[in-house]
Parts: C-alpha cells; sequence; structure tokens
C-alpha cells in the first residue's frame, strides 16, 4: 500500500471516531464535549468593552478547509444536491495535532462540482439541533456576572460549574468586584480567593486559552490579574508575559493602550524588561498614527524615566502636535505623565498650567495632588499654578479635611513656595481647635512653618503655644526622632518650650539619638539646638549637649564678588574670605568699618580695628533657594542665621549671586557698593580708605 493510501485511510478512521452521529461538537478547554449548533454568522472579535461575551467562540478550524464529504454513511448515499454537513471547532490546545490530507486526493464523490461545494449551507436546522441549541452553554457576560456575585468566591463558584471561554471574564468580573469593596474586606476576600478550590484550574485554564485568545483579551486579563494582587512571579503571569511577548506584532492602537496600562504597575523583571523594550520599538513605530490622547499618555507613563531621550522627544512632539485637543483631564494628567517618564517639558507644562488654572475650583484633591507632587519631581516652578491652587484651598478652607490641607502645605515647602493666606487659615484653625492634632500633625505644621519661615501678625505666639501645648501632651508615644524634629522647628522660630526640651535633653534620648536611624541628620539638628539654646534669648544657656563635632564645610566665595571687592576696597587688605565662626558659622567675607558704615578699616591697622566704634559686616552670597519662590522673604535656616549672626555683633549684608551674575564689572563695583556704605553717605574709594 503507497503511502498516499495509507494517509487517507488513517484520516477517514480518526475522523469517523470524532463524527457525531447528528449535529455539532465544540470541545472545551476542560475536555467535556457539548452539542453546539455552529452559526456562519458571528464576529470573529468581539471587543471586550463592547460585550465581547455574547456569541463570543474560539477560533474555527474546519477539518476539511474546501471539501466535503459526500460519500455514503450508514447506507444512506448523499446526492450531488448536498445541503448541510458537519463541522467541528477545535480547541488548539486539546488537539495540537492536525490532520494532514494531500492536496491532490479529494474527499467528495465524483457527481459533486465545486460550483456545487459553494452552495453548502452551514444552518444545520434539524429537530436534533433544535435541542442541542438549549442545551449549549451560554457565554458568561462578565459584567452581568460582576452585579450578580457579591464576592470573588462567588465569580469562582459560578466558573467551577460550567466553565466558558475565556476565562479572562472571570478574572473581569473578580477584578471589577474588588473595586467596588472597601479595602479591607478587599484584602479578605484576596485571601479567600488564593485559598479556593477553582483558583488553580482557573489559572490553569488561562495558561492554556492564552494563545487561541484574542490579544485584547489576553491584555485586559494581565492588567486584571496584576491589579488582584496575584503575584507577578507565578507562572500564569510570567506565561502571560510571554505570550504577550510572542504576540506582540498584533498590537494595535487599543492594545497599546491597556498593555502600557498592565506594565506601568508591575515590576522589572526579565520578561517586563523585555516586554517594555518591544513596547518602545512599536511607540518608536507607530507614534504619529496615535490618534486618542489617553493613548498617548498612556504609553508616555510607561515608557519609563531610562527610555533613550530620542523617544521621550519625540513623545513631546507628538503631545505638541495634539495640544490642541487636550481636554482638561489630558493636561491635568499630563504633569504625572511627564513626571512619569522624567522629561521636563516646560512648553508643555505651561500650556496645561493655564488649562488648570482656569479649570482649579472643583477639581479633585487627588488630581491637585499629583499636580504639585509631579511639578516637585520635575523641579517645574510656576507661580501663578501654585498661587491658584493655594488660593482655591484657602478660599474653601472648611471643605477640606485637616490632614489635606497639611499635604497641601508640605508639598508647597518642598516647592518653596509660601502661600501666606492658606497658612494664616491653619493657624486660625490651630489656636482654635488644638485639640485637634495629633503628633504627626504637629510635626509637618512645624517643619512647614519653620523652613518657609512664616509669622503670624497677630496670633503668632498663640499659635506656637497652641502647638507646645498639643506636643506636650504627647510626649508620653512620641518617637526620639520626631521629638528631635518638632524642637527643632521651635528653635528655628526661636520658641522654646519647656517641657518637649526636658524630654529631649534626657541622656538616654541623646544617646538613641547618636547611635541610631539617621545619625548624620540627628548630629546636625542637636547641634542647631545647641546653637539656638546659647545664642538666642533662652532659659537653657547652661545647657551643654555633648556632641561629635561636624566637620567644616568647603566654602567657595564668589570669585567675581572677590574682584569686585578687591577694586572697590583698592586691595584685599580691607576685607578677609571664608571667615570661620563659632557653632560652626561661616562668612564668605568680613569689613570692618565704622559704626555709621562710611569708612572702611584695614586689618593690618591693629589701632583701628580695636576701636571702640567699629563694625563688623559680613557678606554673605546666598542663592535663589535661601529666598521663598519669587519673592525676597527668606526661608527659615537663613533668616536663623542672620538672627544669630547679629547677636554675634555682626551686620549682614546679603549679595544676590543671580542678580550679581547678570552685571557687567562696573554695575557690579555700583551694587555692591551701594549695598556696603550706608544709604545716608556713598563716598568715594579714595576717602573710604
Amino acid at each position: 500500500m503507497n503511502n498516499k493510501a495509507r494517509s487517507l485511510l488513517w484520516n477517514i478512521r480518526q475522523f469517523s471516531t470524532l463524527l457525531p452521529r447528528s449535529g455539532a461538537l465544540r470541545i472545551y478547554t476542560l475536555g467535556f464535549c457539548r452539542p453546539e449548533v455552529i452559526h456562519s454568522k458571528w464576529n470573529p472579535r468581539n471587543h471586550l468593552l463592547n460585550g465581547f461575551d455574547e456569541g463570543l467562540q474560539p477560533s474555527v478550524r474546519y477539518l476539511f478547509q474546501d471539501k466535503f464529504i459526500s460519500k455514503s454513511v450508514d447506507g444512506c448515499t448523499q446526492t450531488k444536491g448536498i445541503s448541510h454537513a458537519a463541522t467541528f471547532k477545535l480547541d488548539r490546545i486539546l488537539c495540537p495535532r492536525r490532520l494532514s490530507f494531500d492536496a491532490k486526493h479529494s474527499f467528495v464523490s465524483d457527481g459533486t462540482s465545486d460550483h456545487d461545494l459553494m452552495k453548502t449551507n452551514f444552518h444545520h436546522t434539524s429537530s436534533e439541533d433544535v435541542l442541542t441549541k438549549k442545551t449549549r452553554p451560554t457565554p458568561v457576560n462578565y459584567k452581568k456576572l460582576a452585579q450578580e456575585c457579591n464576592s470573588l468566591g462567588d465569580v469562582l463558584d459560578t466558573f467551577s460549574k460550567a466553565p466558558t471561554f475565556p476565562v479572562s471574564n472571570y478574572f473581569l468580573a473578580m477584578w471589577i468586584i474588588a473595586k467596588r469593596i472597601s479595602e479591607d474586606k478587599r484584602r479578605f476576600e484576596k485571601q479567600l480567593m488564593f485559598s479556593h478550590p477553582a483558583f488553580n484550574q482557573l489559572c490553569e485554564h488561562m495558561m492554556r486559552e492564552a494563545k487561541i485568545m484574542h490579544y485584547d483579551h489576553l491584555l485586559f486579563s494581565l492588567n486584571a490579574i496584576v491589579k488582584l494582587g496575584i503575584p507577578q512571579n507565578t507562572l500564569m503571569v510570567q506565561t502571560l508575559l510571554r505570550t504577550i511577548q510572542e504576540r506582540i506584532s498584533e498590537c494595535d492602537e487599543r492594545c497599546l493602550s491597556i498593555l502600557s496600562t498592565a506594565l506601568v504597575t508591575m515590576e522589572p523583571c526579565m520578561n517586563v524588561n523585555a516586554l517594555r523594550e518591544g513596547l518602545r520599538i512599536l511607540v518608536d513605530q507607530q507614534v504619529w498614527d496615535i490618534k486618542h490622547i489617553f493613548t498617548l499618555q498612556a504609553v508616555m507613563k510607561c515608557i519609563g524615566r531610562d527610555a533613550p531621550s530620542a523617544l521621550k522627544k519625540k513623545l513631546e512632539m507628538k503631545a505638541l502636535k495634539e495640544l490642541g485637543n487636550f481636554s482638561v483631564l489630558n493636561s491635568q494628567y499630563m504633569f504625572e505623565v511627564l513626571a512619569a517618564m522624567d522629561h521636563r517639558s516646560v512648553v508643555l507644562l505651561n500650556e496645561c498650567s493655564k488649562v488648570v488654572i482656569d479649570n482649579v475650583h472643583g477639581c479633585p484633591f487627588k488630581i491637585l495632588i499629583s499636580i504639585l507632587q509631579s511639578c516637585r519631581d520635575l523641579r517645574y516652578q510656576n507661580e501663578d499654578l501654585f498661587k491658584s491652587i493655594a488660593d482655591y484651598v484657602a478660599t474653601t478652607f472648611d471643605i477640606w479635611k485637616l490632614k489635606h490641607v497639611i499635604f497641601f502645605l508640605l508639598l508647597f515647602e518642598a516647592l518653596g513656595f509660601r502661600p501666606p493666606g492658606l497658612m494664616d487659615k491653619l493657624m486660625e484653625k490651630v489656636v482654635q481647635e488644638p485639640g485637634s492634632l495629633n503628633m504627626k500633625n504637629i510635626v509637618s505644621i512645624l517643619h512647614v512653618y519653620s523652613s518657609l519661615n512664616h509669622v503670624h501678625k497677630v496670633q503668632n505666639r498663640e499659635f506656637l503655644d497652641a502647638l507646645a501645648s498639643a506636643l506636650t501632651g504627647c510626649l508620653h508615644h512620641i518617637s526620639s526622632e520626631s521629638l528631635l524634629n518638632a524642637v527643632h522647628s521651635f528653635c528655628v522660630m526661636n520658641y522654646f518650650p519647656l517641657a518637649p526640651i526636658n524630654q529631649l535633653i534626657k541622656e538616654n534620648i541623646i544617646n538613641e539619638l547618636l547611635t541610631s536611624g539617621d545619625t548624620e541628620k540627628n548630629i546636625q539638628k542637636l547641634h542647631v539646638l545647641n546653637t539656638c539654646l546659647k545664642l538666642d534669648e533662652s532659659t537653657y544657656k547652661s545647657v551643654h549637649i555633648p556632641l561629635p563635632q561636624l566637620p567644616l564645610s568647603a566654602s567657595y566665595p564668589n570669585a567675581k564678588l572677590a574682584e569686585v571687592l578687591s577694586m572697590l576696597l583698592e586691595g584685599e587688605g580691607c576685607f578677609s574670605r571664608n571667615v570661620q565662626l563659632p557653632h560652626n558659622y561661616h562668612i564668605d567675607f568680613e569689613i570692618r568699618m565704622d559704626t555709621n558704615r562710611t569708612q572702611v578699616f584695614s586689618f593690618s591697622d591693629v589701632d583701628a580695628s580695636s576701636a571702640t566704634n567699629m563694625q563688623r559686616v559680613a557678606v554673605l552670597c546666598v542663592p535663589k533657594s535661601a529666598y521663598c519662590l519669587n519673592s525676597h522673604h527668606l526661608r527659615g535656616l537663613m533668616a536663623m542665621k542672620l538672627r544669630h549672626l547679629n547677636g554675634m555683633g555682626f551686620h549682614v549684608i546679603l549679595i544676590h549671586n543671580w542678580e550679581l551674575k547678570k552685571l557687567k564689572m562696573e554695575d557690579a563695583v555700583t551694587f555692591v557698593k551701594k549695598k556696603i556704605y550706608s544709604d545716608e553717605v556713598l563716598p568715594t574709594t579714595d576717602t573710604t580708605v
């Protein structure tokens, strides 16, 4: 018997074992065979968000692609006018071996033509098929399932009774249920989900169906699985990641959005990194074809901080091109997107800021916080944007929780922006309701007000007293570091509460701070405490905390200012550079003048330096960071330094680095001369020395 005849007989035998007496069979992934009517008019790509569960079936694989059997079966001869045929849908996983046929051999009777085969009717309308249609399981609708079930376990129970394809519906239903329940209940439901007997079976089905499932369904499944808290290192998640990699060429714009959303929440691993690299290549090719803004933003957020700068620039240009189509939500979300990809596009941020300012009223708390956090991460400072948010919060102060207001102020402090109206509102609330403060609130408020050096014109003393009283009530359970942070903030504001300081200077507390936690930062704050107790008007001048000596910070006085002083004072004998002072202070330049600041004394002139009318002048070069944003309001630590230098007998002159840098040498000499000499008398250089 030749090979062709052997192949023919083998295939007929295989087919006869599978062919039922009537109707058609669908082979399920669980191995169950159930009768089913095959419909010809079904959409092979039912979208997930448009009720893909209605009429959803796996890919149809006909045993005979273009030929049908037309021979006698059970003694009945099939005539030329064939009206129906038996077809099969086979699961690729359970039936990996496909029947093969020789193209030269046809399984059609001699009297059947190709034209007759074109008239074949796929709708089997026999009475038996009507009965099988009633027994066919209806594909599950994930939205309906989420409405009918009250817990994740209910979904798994439904799956175990009658599994249907695709199983992504069950994961989606569980995620919808998980979103609508409380955090505590969600945690409990997830524990029950992992211990449910049908959960492992559901995961096995997911892995088997991954290769035949529509690509967008596969991506939705991954997104739901990750958000349900299933560990990323499990075989199922890694299988999905690998399958998505293999089929990434099927990714369209909709799939790009789903995949980007899923990858953003995933931790780096080999498969995630490989998939992200593939996504970057795909985005680089398709960026100009993206039509939806939210898809563009999802992709921008996903590509990561380490993406090539050329790709980031291309995405920025695409966003600028679509700027006219941005909605208010798009503009608000763009801050978070740019921060996620670590790309500071000032033009894009400025345009989005205008939209945020115009629509700030009614903006949710989470969005406002996200905008401020993104500005902090991108080092983007827009005073108009910050002022509009601060004014909105101050205007609607009564509708905000205390912790929300404090959160806003912490972000403003990180941005260097001082909102006086909002800070005054909070001071009034603290004075009126000091009992509403907990320990965390107290430490945060003290940090913000000391850092931004905010002082109320009327209620400042009452405000500090209220905070000190509230802090005293928390001393029995406050940690050593929190106590140090609070007392440090009080000292910066020149306020010394007795009970907290007495608690802090205990030997066991000091030893704990010097040996645990961030010891370097603790030592610096304890040095500030020591300095304030000595130089400020406090009752603790005799207290000295033994601390390790801080290393002297390297100081590089402004070279241009040194040249200006040399020209102005005709030589370097009349000023000194980088002067180290007690209590770890140093000044950039020191000049010795008379008390009226009309005459400069030389350092070599002993008589002049010992004169009773001598005034020591400290010239400090200060950066913009020493001031609050776009203002001349000094921040807390610099204000404390000026206070202490004045206490040590210095007259302090501040020279702004950014202003001096812009001036030519002649203008710089005039600028510094006006700063040094008294406003009443501005003598020439010749008469000064």
